[in-house]
C-alpha cells in the first residue's frame, strides 16, 4: 500500500492478557488462497511512519541469548542459513492482501516465527490468512507455506501499538508433518543487549525501488533513537515490506547466521535513511516464550 500508515494510539483495553493471541482458520484453506498470484500482488504493509506521541520506557531484564539450530543437517544454500530462515510474510489486512517479512527462530516447538507487531496485528484488529514463506523467491515457496495457528505480539502493541513494543509472532502448522525449523533451521534469538552494536537487517521490502522478489539486506553500527522512541536505528533504505525483517547480531557472513535482536519496524516521515526498530527487552522475551511453548 502507498499511503504512509501513521501509528495510531487508540488506547483499546484488554486487561488480564499478557500476551494477546489470536487463532487462525483452516491450514488447508490459508493455504489454497495463497496461490503464486497473490503473493506477487500482495501489497508491501509500510514501515509504521512515527509521529509525536507519548512512548513509553521498554522494560529490560537479564541478558539472554538463545542459540541458533542447524538446519537439521541439510546442506546450506548461496548465501547461507539466512535464505531459508528469513522469508516473506502474506496476510489479508482491511479485505486487501498485504506482505511483510518474519524470521524462524530457534524454540522449543519448532515452528516460531519472530515478525514485527504491526504484521499481526494493525488498527485494532489482527490479519486473517497469514502465512510464511521462508525463502520467498518471486511467487516461489522453495520450503513450503506456512500457515500460522496463532498470532501475537507484546501487551503494549496490542493495547495502544505503542511503536517502542512493535514485535510480533506466529506459530505456524506442520507442514508435512514436518515442524518449520526442522526444515528450514533456527537462528538464536536474544533479549536485554547493550546497544550500540554491529547488526545487520533483512527483509523483503517490496516498495520503489525494490519489488518483493529479493531478500535484501542493511548493515552498520546501530545508533538509539534520539527523537521520539525508544528504539534502535540504523542507516537503511529498505521499503514497505520489509516490516517484520530481522536483525541480527554476531552475523556470520559465510554462514548466514546469527542472533536475533529486533526487527524492522518503522522510519520518521522526515529522515528516510534511517530505519528503527524495537529494542528487544523483557516483554519481547515474555512474548517468545509465550510463542515457543504454545
Amino acid at each position: 500500500m502507498k499511503r504512509a500508515l501513521v501509528l495510531a494510539m487508540t488506547g483499546l483495553a484488554l486487561a488480564g492478557f499478557t500476551t494477546p493471541a489470536q487463532a487462525a482458520p483452516s491450514d488447508a484453506a490459508v493455504r489454497a488462497f495463497w496461490t503464486p498470484a497473490r503473493m506477487r500482488s500482495a501489497q508491501p504493509l509500510d514501515l509504521i511512519k512515527v509521529l509525536p506521541s507519548q512512548l513509553k520506557s521498554v522494560a529490560k531484564g537479564r541478558p539472554v541469548q538463545i542459540q541458533s539450530i542447524p538446519n537439521g543437517g541439510a546442506a546450506w544454500t548461496g548465501g547461507g542459513a539466512v535464505t531459508k530462515t528469513a522469508g516473506r510474510v502474506f496476510f489479508t489486512y482491511q479485505g486487501r492482501t498485504a506482505s511483510c517479512s518474519g524470521d524462524a527462530v530457534t524454540s522449543a516447538n519448532k515452528s516460531t516465527v519472530i515478525t514485527a507487531g504491526h504484521c499481526v496485528k494493525l488498527g485494532g484488529a489482527f490479519h486473517t490468512n497469514w502465512v510464511f514463506v521462508p525463502g520467498y523467491n518471486n511467487g516461489n515457496a522453495p520450503y513450503g507455506t506456512w500457515t500460522a495457528r496463532a498470532t501475537m505480539a507484546t501487551p503494549q502493541w496490542v493495547a495502544s501499538e505503542d511503536i517502542n513494543y512493535d514485535v510480533g509472532a506466529a506459530v505456524v502448522n506442520q507442514l508435512n508433518s514436518q515442524s518449520l525449523t526442522d526444515v528450514v533451521g533456527g537462528q538464536g534469538i536474544a533479549f536485554n543487549q547493550a546497544r550500540g552494536q554491529n547488526m545487520y537487517s533483512f527483509g523483503y521490502p517490496a516498495e520503489a525501488p525494490y519489488d518483493g522478489t529479493k531478500l535484501i539486506y542493511c548493515s552498520g553500527k546501530v545508533f538509539n533513537d534520539f527523537l521520539l522512541s525508544q528504539d534502535i536505528g540504523m542507516t537503511c533504505n529498505q521499503t514497505g515490506g520489509a516490516s517484520g525483517g530481522p536483525w541480527f547480531l554476531s552475523f556470520n557472513e559465510a554462514a548466514g547466521t546469527g542472533i536475533q535482536n529486533s526487527v524492522n519496524s518503522f522510519k520518521y516521515n522526515f529522515i528516510s535513511t534511517w530505519m528503527f526498530g524495537p529494542y528487544f527487552g523483557a516483554d519481547a522475551q515474555n512474548l517468545y516464550n509465550t510463542a515457543q511453548s504454545s
